[in-house]
């Protein structure tokens, strides 16, 4: 087991040497070619700027407003029903638009109810089940320019919802 945690160790740093000394082989001009990259990468950071501020603001407003929870008190009879934690869809709605925004939602229901509660075992599922859809949607399909997302979005939601509900499903029978 040890030797597996040292090649492990070793992984990252003996690729970018293998890679350094491939493109030395090759006669590649590594430095120019990584001035390069870092400049395309500074162009499509200046493009979708504005598009992760907007989402950045958007996230605050809805958390300081306390549309979540309403939105989370409005559909409890249906989520009480499914045995949906209430307290959980604030983070679920969250984490279609931002992970930052839902790791702080996911603190804040640990230092309520514990990390160790269902509902602390359950949105820690979820999180690691589930995906940022609207942001990783945005950030990607800016950068390469698409305009038309066919059905990603749909399929994106679906995969998510699913995610979700595999989770309540796993925190149930795992942790009953």
């Amino acid at each position: 087991m040890s030797w597996l945690l040292f090649l492990s160790d070793l992984i990252v740093p003996l690729t970018f040497f293998g890679i350094l000394l491939f493109a030395f082989m090759k006669k590649t001009p590594v430095y120019d070619h990584f001035i390069s990259g870092a400049k395309d990468g500074f162009g499509t950071v200046m493009t979708i700027a504005p598009t992760i501020i907007g989402l950045m603001v958007a996230v605050g407003m809805l958390r300081a407003s306390g549309a979540l929870e309403l939105l989370g008190n409005l559909i409890s009879p249906v989520t009480d029903q499914m045995g949906y934690p209430t307290e959980a869809v604030p983070l679920t709605l969250m984490r279609l638009v931002s992970s930052s925004a839902a790791t702080g939602l996911l603190l804040d229901i640990f230092e309520r109810y514990g990390p160790d509660s269902f509902i602390g075992r359950f949105v820690s599922v979820m999180m690691s089940s589930t995906e940022t859809v609207f942001y990783t949607m945005s950030i990607y399909f800016l950068s390469v320019k698409i305009t038309k997302t066919r059905f990603t979005l749909a399929g994106a939601l679906i995969a998510n919802f699913s995610g979700v509900l595999m989770s309540l499903w796993l925190t149930y029978r795992l942790f009953p």
